[in-house]
């Protein structure tokens, strides 16, 4: 079987990259023949450069879609897995979630939409109801039950396989190999609540609303951490300065490894507007955390409220500030330490490759396309 996979520009720290990363290792050793179609990636390693010129972001997407499309048609690969919004490919991978709901959940009106958000909007329409296409991966079941009810013609095409964990390297025991030795560095006392965020893109990841939660907290010592980078970084500086809180709140930027923080940390908070499946709550629950993120996030399913984390509706900072300072109640976050990590023990790597694999030959066969 020969595959390829589109991701137009690798970013190391971002989730979609993550997870072809780990697809690509895990595949290679079931012996598959993979190759990466970007513009970019890592060590310039892409079996397939599509790099046209452009100027802007619409262009950028349009001329790139182009330049895939005609890979697609040369048959030089039996499948195409598509990380991109990209009409014509074999299978789309819905990383992103709808582009169609992010905007609605962010209250983008139609009226007066930037001409990449029309263009992303018809790309994803038209790819959707595109006769090529003939499964869609989704991340959460979420993610699938938005696409079926936004397009009921392709139920049958949408598969639920969940983002991997390297259990390996995400484990409770983080927490005695880096708690004390991170928190001495940062100047934090053993017993402060730590709430940790990992996730760039503030505004998506709710960044404001957590560092409004923090300022109604009643666990005056409990601080956030915050790992990852937004260009506008400096309002969310201004916004703890104006709430009070600026003392206890850390910007720690891109981190190109997070376990030591997730071993420092007590509690692990994406209070996220949208978010199909962050890696980022999955290896928490995979270190022992407790999650606590909201009802628009994929990764709510994996949180029972009360077991290993809790749920809150986006955008409620009053709200999510009761739900931190229960879990900041002495012992409260790590008797839910075990059942943190067993609520994502079966997303091993191994078991991921599997599940592609399955639909991968499934996709080959001719009465897939129908």
């Amino acid at each position: 079987m020969k595959l390829a996979i589109v991701r137009q520009k690798y970013t190391p720290f971002g989730g979609a990259e993550r997870f072809v990363a780990r697809a690509l290792d895990a595949l290679r050793a079931q012996g598959v023949s993979v190759d990466i179609i970007a513009r970019n990636w890592e060590n310039n390693a892409a079996g397939v450069k599509c790099d046209p010129y452009y100027l802007g972001r619409t262009w950028r997407d349009w001329s790139f879609a182009r330049c895939v499309q005609g890979v697609i048609a040369s048959g030089r690969y039996d499948l195409v897995q598509s990380h991109e919004r990209i009409p014509g490919c074999h299978i789309f991978r819905a990383g992103d979630g709808v582009h169609a709901t992010w905007l609605e959940l962010a209250g983008k009106p139609l009226t007066g939409l930037s001409p990449w958000h029309r263009y992303t909007l018809a790309a994803e329409a038209t790819m959707f109801r595109h006769p090529n296409l003939r499964a869609v991966i989704c991340n959460s079941r979420m993610v699938r039950d938005d696409i079926a009810g936004r397009f009921p013609a392709i139920a049958k095409k949408l598969h639920v396989i969940h983002n991997s964990v390297d259990l390996e390297q995400f484990h409770p025991g983080l927490r005695e190999l880096h708690r004390a030795a991170v928190r001495t560095k940062l100047g934090v006392g053993g017993t402060a609540p730590v709430i940790l965020s990992v996730g760039s893109g503030y505004a998506r990841k709710g960044v404001a609303t957590l560092i409004a939660a923090l300022a109604h907290m009643t666990m005056r010592e409990a601080e956030v951490w915050i790992a990852g980078r937004d260009k506008d970084q400096r309002h969310y500086e201004r916004l703890a300065r104006k709430l009070g809180v600026e003392k206890s709140v850390r910007f720690l930027g891109a981190q190109p490894d997070v376990r030591p923080l997730l071993g420092a940390a007590d509690i692990f908070c994406l209070p996220t507007l949208y978010d199909p499946l962050p890696n980022a709550a999955l290896e928490a629950l995979a270190c022992g955390l407790p999650v606590v993120t909201t009802t628009t996030c994929g990764a709510a399913e994996f949180v029972e409220p009360g077991v290993n984390g809790t749920l809150c509706a986006a955008g409620n900072p009053a709200d999510l500030a009761a739900q931190l300072d229960a879990l900041c109640r002495p012992g409260a976050a790590i008797t839910m330490r075990n059942a943190a990590r067993a609520s994502v023990a079966a997303l091993d790597m191994a078991g991921m490759a599997d599940r592609l694999l399955a639909l991968y030959r499934h996709c080959q066969r001719p009465a897939a396309a129908g």
